[in-house]
């Protein structure tokens, strides 16, 4: 990566100048004002402050033995030229030659293109999605199970060894809840014949009715606590509803083709929750209050952590604390990631501290990868207890069906199979891209004209823009057909010379920086942004200089040039879990 080459020769030139100084951190970046050049560093100002000297002084000074260098035949044509800016910025334009270099490798590498092994021999384990056991996946289970399968890619494609797990809400308090309707309000027969859908109508007139009855509350404690003490029945009842539950998830997942290494709830590590909390009381780590065993936080400023209640039953949080045990011990990994809504930042943040104080978070970095709530049209968050949300599948399938109307509309001339195979490709990518081209700390509604839109920052315009390079691509080879007999004939690059050919050139060359930016910030979203960048620049050359008409020679660096751009976009679009099409 240039931005890395850069910062390496500059570590280098700052040494060789100012030995004996320990060099400050810099950075390397792309300046907003692209007239500047193409990357540009502080190092001069870091420098400055340290060494109470003019940065500008310093940056010539940079600058000079930089151009020594390079006139010494090392990092020769890296640079095409560098200028100094007030206060102090270094500015770099990179030399054509680095350019062309990266088309080659682009083609070269095909889908590789991007990837590294910065991450080879760690290990990062990702906890996404973990819908809860009974109730059908739901409109706010959404985010998290693509925005943790989209980081899922990008570490895999940077070297890393990934766990995916889905640590399903299997156990706990909810169960009381639903065992206790299930046995007082349930036909077997209608509940056998549409298991989620009537255990989730039971679980909605729970709670209506403990606005009437608080009594209820107390008795579906009694049967979560004869749950975990492994009572016959409602072993049995609970068993079903996790078999019926996961039948219903892998539906969604295949259509939304999401993967999981493991799919281990809550119920897995029920073993592993009384040697927890008793050795949390024999370390001292954990101790009895009011009959509960806390956690005290109060040296972080938080409120104590509860690890069991006053009748015994055990809680999210002790499962939580169990599964960053096993996952220690199990997968050994450098990070954990959890793609959980900012509504358990709390949670997340006791639960960290929490496994400091048991030991189980050393030389792991545990993070909270928040994300904002998805909204109805009201601007309000959606409630399961009141019936309000919108089911996974039914949002899918509006998606896919106000997809079809579009495709039809845009291309009557398709088959019917075809118009089906693109609805359903564009209809679920609108919705995965809807999300993962936000900032995930915000929250987001939707907006299906915007989603659905040919035009402006969305998956259809992406994917249509794919489409029309493998498009032209085709009329390509239909007009020089003897090119593809003669394999040597390379395409000439140095024929790229027009404005917009550079503008392509300089975006591809950031692409391999914006995924390694995206894992470090976990942001699948930078790459959404950095290919819409890519598709407005390239239909903006599309649309402004002639392909396929002009001189053969210019036409096959033209074809050549939008390949690397298919490439990338297909690079880019994979990591986020969307498909391309060859034909829209």
């Amino acid at each position: 990566m240039l931005n890395k080459e850069i910062k390496e020769t500059l570590n280098k030139i700052v040494g060789d100048l100012y030995q004996g100084v320990k060099i400050p951190d810099f950075v390397v970046e792309w300046p907003q004002d692209k007239g500047f050049g193409d990357y540009a560093s502080n190092v001069a100002m870091v420098l400055a402050g340290k060494l109470n000297r003019d940065p500008m002084e310093i940056a010539e000074k940079i600058k000079d033995k930089i151009s020594e260098v390079c006139e010494d035949g090392e990092d020769e044509n890296l640079f095409s030229e560098i200028t100094i800016a007030k206060p102090g910025f270094i500015n770099f334009r990179i030399s054509d030659k680095q350019f062309r270099q990266n088309l080659c490798k682009i083609l070269k590498k095909k889908n590789e293109f991007g990837s590294s092994e910065i991450g080879k021999d760690k290990t990062v384990v990702i906890d996404y999605s973990a819908p809860n056991i009974a109730k059908p996946m739901h409109i706010g289970h959404l985010r998290s199970t693509i925005i943790g399968q989209s980081l899922y890619n990008i570490y895999k494609f940077l070297g890393y060894k990934v766990i995916g797990d889905n640590h399903l809400g299997d156990w706990g308090t909810q169960f009381g809840k639903l065992i206790y309707a299930y046995k007082n309000w349930g036909d077997k027969k209608i509940i056998n014949k549409n298991p989620i859908e009537e255990m989730t109508k039971l679980y909605i007139r729970f709670h209506k009715e403990t606005e009437k009855n608080k009594e209820l509350e107390e008795f579906a404690r009694k049967e979560t606590k004869k749950l975990q003490d492994k009572d016959g029945e409602n072993i049995k009842i609970w068993k079903f509803l996790v078999r019926e539950s996961l039948k219903d998830f892998k539906k969604i997942y295949k259509t939304l083709n999401i993967k999981f290494d493991y799919v281990l709830g809550e119920s897995f590590y029920d073993e592993m929750l009384a040697k927890i909390v008793k050795e949390g009381l024999d370390r001292k780590i954990a101790s009895k209050s009011e009959g509960a065993i806390i956690i005290s936080l109060d040296e972080y400023n938080l409120p104590p952590f509860l690890i069991k209640k006053t009748d015994g039953a055990y809680l999210y949080t002790t499962t939580d604390l169990a599964a960053i045990k096993y996952r220690k011990e199990k997968f050994k990994p450098r990070k954990i990631l959890y793609v959980v809504a900012n509504e358990q930042a709390l949670h997340l943040q006791q639960l960290f501290y929490s496994a400091d104080l048991f030991g189980l978070s050393k030389n792991i970095e545990m993070k909270h990868i928040k994300f904002g709530m998805v909204l109805g049209k009201t601007g309000k968050k959606f409630s399961t207890r009141k019936g309000e949300t919108i089911r996974l599948d039914d949002l899918i399938n509006k998606s896919i069906k106000l997809s079809q109307k579009i495709v039809e509309e845009k291309n009557p001339k398709l088959t019917k199979k075809e118009k089906k195979e693109i609805a359903k490709v564009v209809g679920i990518s609108a919705i995965k891209y809807n999300d993962l081209s936000q900032n995930r700390m915000t929250d987001i509604v939707f907006n299906w004209d915007k989603m659905l839109s040919f035009e402006g920052n969305s998956a259809p315009y992406l994917q249509y823009t794919y489409a029309r390079i493998k498009s032209l691509r085709r009329k390509y080879d239909e007009l020089y057909r003897l090119d593809r007999l003669n394999v040597f004939d390379k395409p000439d690059f140095s024929l790229l010379k027009e404005g917009a050919e550079k503008n392509i050139m300089r975006q591809l060359i950031k692409f391999p920086e914006v995924i390694e930016s995206s894992a470090q910030e976990n942001s699948p979203h930078l790459i959404a942004l950095y290919i819409y960048e890519l598709a407005s620049l390239y239909n903006n050359f599309y649309n402004s200089v002639p392909i396929l008409k002009s001189e053969k020679n210019i036409a096959k660096a033209r074809i050549y040039l939008s390949k690397s751009v298919a490439v990338v976009i297909k690079n880019g679009l994979d990591l986020l879990g969307i498909d391309v099409l060859e034909r829209m």
